[in-house]
């Protein structure tokens, strides 16, 4: 049974807020995959807090309009297209990448990413695997930031050591 427009108007606004309330969409041909395959696919995605769905093109693309920075993606929603929605920019694309070589497979086959308002193309997936996460990015960031206060205490203990064995030797020789 085909949907009424109110079912459809419901479902645009569903998406839209989708894809307001995460930085980061991938698009995926799933087609090929069994029904196994798939199963396992969204299992992995889900673990890794990433939201995978299937929309009508249309419905996606008049989602997209209402909110707009899509329009380079347009020309990807065309055949079966699966989302990917999350938080991480990395996440999709090293589950995807993992999945893909477990299973000796080149499906689901990536067709591009929307990240944070950046556009990636199909041939962008292996960029994104390597990206760091959030977390490991602030980590990073701290170990920066810890290196010189770290340095300078070691610096102040060494010196005070320093200070101390000087003083000792000093008194030693005036005894």
């Amino acid at each position: 049974m085909a949907m009424t427009k109110d079912q459809k108007a419901v479902l645009i606004d569903e998406i839209a807020d989708k894809l307001q309330n995460h930085s980061t969409l991938y698009l995926t041909n799933y087609s090929g995959l069994t029904v196994e395959q798939v199963s396992e696919l969204r299992n992995l995605l889900r673990e890794a807090g990433i939201e995978y769905k299937v929309y009508k093109n249309t419905l996606l693309r008049l989602a997209m309009d209402r909110l707009g920075g899509y329009d380079d993606l347009y020309e990807q929603l065309n055949g079966p297209t699966a989302i990917a929605l999350t938080g991480e920019p990395a996440a999709p694309a090293r589950v995807f990448k993992k999945f893909t070589e477990d299973n000796k497979l080149d499906l689901p086959e990536f067709k591009g990413a929307y990240i944070d308002g950046a556009i990636y193309a199909a041939d962008a997936l292996d960029v994104l695997a390597k990206l760091k996460s959030k977390d490991e990015i602030i980590g990073d960031i701290l170990g920066l930031l810890m290196a010189p206060i770290t340095n300078v205490v070691g610096g102040l203990q060494a010196q005070g050591s320093n200070l101390v064995g000087a003083i000792k030797t000093i008194a030693e020789k005036e005894d």
